[in-house]
């Protein structure tokens, strides 16, 4: 049996837990960002089970609530190759959790790393996929992230392999990267080149395996890139097939086309690939060779018969282009004008440089230029006028001689389509030499849509530049707030800007706040740098023991209403970073407005022992009411909560602390003035970071209203 993790006081569910008076908690298989996923006994008929629990902030969440139902809606999918789902439930506490048979043996991504797998063995695990995939999309359910994680060879045998997890909140301890959003969701590393733009069929699901094959071949996770724009463009490239054997090669080239019209049209036309079942049925009409020959671009070199709406390329060697025109005019090219029935017509005039402009803005769009031919100008201002939503007249076209090549109306009407989805834009050539600015919606599209304008360059033999901005144009702080709110891991993170500020592009966004772990500090920069986009970003977070942030997380975000300052004890000297090194005697008082007359106080230290330590109210001292306590100097009330050893030694009523050699790192004094006692009972001195943090969330979740204002100072021990 698969061996189970070692369980955390934290954990959703605890072993010996009962689930809708049916399914006991045996243990946990895995942890994941948004959930975990438990071993569990059904009572009733005797047979494991595997709960997926979401956690509570994402059990509230629409988009992850609707993947969990999109899995539940499988319960009527019967097939060994696919696992099959029981209910979805909610427990009294608010978790949603869903219910699925137990697959017990190693994940494709599992074997693959242990040994290489041959080619009779994928095939196998191919065959049983495919036949699975048959099963769900049959059922109108495509999986969008089928990778070797969710493929699970039962007893570790490859013809017993079954698609597992048909939602997409997944531990990402595959090393593979999965996205959930209203757009894309999948691993970038297997997912389709479509799915990057939010288009996932049952093609989709193919590719997928296709490359789920191609990496438990090589025993590796594809590399696609570092960037969103290096992995769009690597997406767009067949992949490498070079060392695949021959027994593979046909099933993984079809599968992993990067067009998914090349690729099977559904999981049993895949199916017949393995077994060489393929017919000229199944040949699309874009397989057919297709010859379209323009009578006025013919050279004498190659025959051509123009008849009654049919064209045919010159057969058998040297021919004679003879055009019908209505009468019997002969037509020849020469220079810059056309000979005509002996007549020499002026042809267009040669543009150098052969110029091209169009945009978008607020005021509309437009195109203007040079056009090789009155088609080109028509052809042109339809696909900017299908690009803008505007009808765009080609009145400023002119005609003239000089175009890049002959293709190139054609290639500036694709290029129209790829940037389409910018807000604005002004794109602007001299003969092949183009720039692009404008303003895209976000940073991702920005780069999705450099990428495919790179690729678009290369093959047309254009040099690009290009100045494109990324959005949103306006960006309302409680936007951003919404997406702070998301992101803290040590309590709230807070903006400089105050509610109903807007940030316009290129205004300095700043982010406050603590957080849990180093690595933390990058997370948020890469996700806020999407969200913010060309804006200047500073990041003034500081990171907290573990401990630390265990108590945050419970407790509404941080007001200034009342400030703490740090005292060194034996100079008496205010220590504003907060530092104290060996031997030094941390002072701590609590200052508050005298305005403040109402309220009760609560001080306690948590340090990073895994302890709180409550000064105020302690053993000695159990006032708690505002205006009873310390003493009052000018506009400011003072309230000394932890003293100097000479104070101490004048009371012994009196508590102190000191840095000891070896005990160093962070600890944090949180002062809380409430309505009403936090607690109606006085806590012991010191307790673990656990219990405090389970009262403190219940007490608030009885009144929300409870807290008045809240403050906090590191202290930060050193040598």
């Amino acid at each position: 049996m698969t061996s189970l993790k070692e369980p955390r006081p934290d954990d959703v569910f605890q072993v010996g837990t009962i689930l809708n008076n049916t399914y006991e908690i045996k243990g946990l298989l895995g942890r994941g960002g948004t959930g975990e996923v438990y071993l569990a006994h059904h009572q009733i008929v005797d047979r494991e089970m595997a709960v997926k629990v979401l956690n509570s902030v994402f059990s509230g969440n629409e988009d992850y609530l609707a993947l969990m139902k999109r899995e539940e809606q499988m319960r009527m999918i019967v097939h060994d190759a696919v696992v099959r789902y029981n209910e979805c439930s909610r427990t009294d506490d608010g978790h949603v959790y869903l219910v699925m048979d137990y697959i017990e043996g190693p994940s494709l991504h599992d074997v693959m790393l242990e040994r290489a797998l041959s080619s009779d063995e994928l095939l196998v695990v191919a065959r049983h996929v495919l036949e699975g995939l048959v099963a769900t999309h049959g059922q109108g359910i495509v999986h969008r992230d089928l990778s070797p994680d969710n493929i699970i060879l039962r007893q570790a045998r490859p013809e017993k392999a079954t698609i597992i997890d048909f939602g997409i909140a997944k531990d990402t301890a595959a090393d593979a990267r999965t996205i959930v959003g209203n757009e894309f969701a999948g691993k970038y590393e297997y997912a389709a080149p479509e799915q990057l733009e939010g288009d996932a069929t049952v093609r989709s699901d193919l590719y997928a395996l296709g490359t789920s094959l191609l990496a438990a071949l090589r025993r590796s996770i594809p590399n696609v890139g570092s960037s969103l724009g290096e992995i769009y463009r690597t997406k767009q490239e067949p992949l490498d097939l070079s060392d695949v054997p021959p027994e593979l090669y046909g099933l993984l080239s079809h599968l992993t086309a990067p067009d998914p019209a090349d690729r099977p049209q559904t999981a049993q036309e895949a199916l017949s690939l393995l077994s060489g079942a393929t017919s000229t049925d199944s040949v699309s009409a874009s397989d057919a060779a297709t010859v379209i020959v323009n009578p006025s671009k013919v050279n004498s070199g190659k025959g051509a018969q123009v008849g009654s709406g049919t064209t045919e390329a010159g057969k058998g060697g040297g021919g004679r282009l003879l055009p019908v025109l209505g009468g019997a005019a002969l037509i020849a090219a020469i220079g810059g004008g056309l000979w005509v029935s002996g007549v020499l017509v002026p042809g267009p005039p040669l543009a150098s440089p052969y110029v091209f402009a169009a945009s978008l803005d607020d005021a509309g769009a437009s195109v203007s230029g040079n056009v090789p031919s009155e088609e080109a100008s028509v052809t042109l201002a339809s696909a900017f006028a299908r690009a803008t939503g505007e009808a765009v007249p080609p009145d400023n076209l002119t005609i003239a001689r000089g175009a890049p090549s002959d293709a190139w109306p054609d290639r500036l009407a694709m290029l129209a389509q790829m940037i389409a989805r910018l807000e604005t834009w002004s794109l602007e050539f001299q003969d092949t030499s183009g720039r692009l600015t404008g303003l895209a919606p976000d940073a991702l599209l920005r780069d999705e849509v450099i990428a495919r304008v790179e690729d678009w360059a290369s093959a047309s033999g254009a040099r690009m530049s290009y100045d494109v901005l990324a959005g949103p144009r306006e960006l309302p702080s409680e936007t951003l707030q919404a997406d702070l709110d998301q992101l803290g891991t040590c309590g709230a993170l807070r903006q400089d800007a105050g509610p109903g500020a807007v940030y316009q592009l290129g205004d300095r966004v700043t982010v406050r706040g603590y957080l849990a772990q180093a690595r933390d500090a990058e997370v948020l920069r890469l996700t806020l740098a999407d969200i913010v986009g060309d804006r200047d970003l500073t990041l003034d977070t500081t990171v907290l023991n573990e401990d630390v942030c265990a108590i945050r997380a419970v407790l509404p975000p941080m007001s200034t209403d009342f400030e703490i300052s740090l005292i060194n004890g034996e100079t008496g000297v205010v220590s504003e970073d907060g530092v104290f090194r060996t031997g030094e005697n941390p002072v701590v008082d609590v200052e508050l407005p005298v305005a403040l007359e109402e309220g009760y106080l609560w001080v306690m230290v948590v340090d990073n022992t895994g302890k709180v330590f409550h000064v105020l109210p302690n053993a000695y001292d159990n006032q708690q009411e505002l205006s009873l306590l310390g003493a009052v100097e000018g506009d400011m009330r003072r309230i000394r909560v932890l003293w100097s050893l000479e104070e101490v030694g004048e009371n012994a009523n009196r508590l102190a602390v000191e840095v000891i050699e070896g005990e160093y790192g962070k600890s944090e004094v949180i002062a809380i003035l409430s309505r009403e006692p936090l607690f109606q009972l006085r806590r012991p001195r010191d307790e673990n970071i656990v219990s405090v943090a389970e009262a403190l969330s219940s007490r608030l979740a009885l009144r929300e209203d409870l807290i008045l204002g809240m403050s906090a100072r590191t202290i930060e021990s050193r040598p």
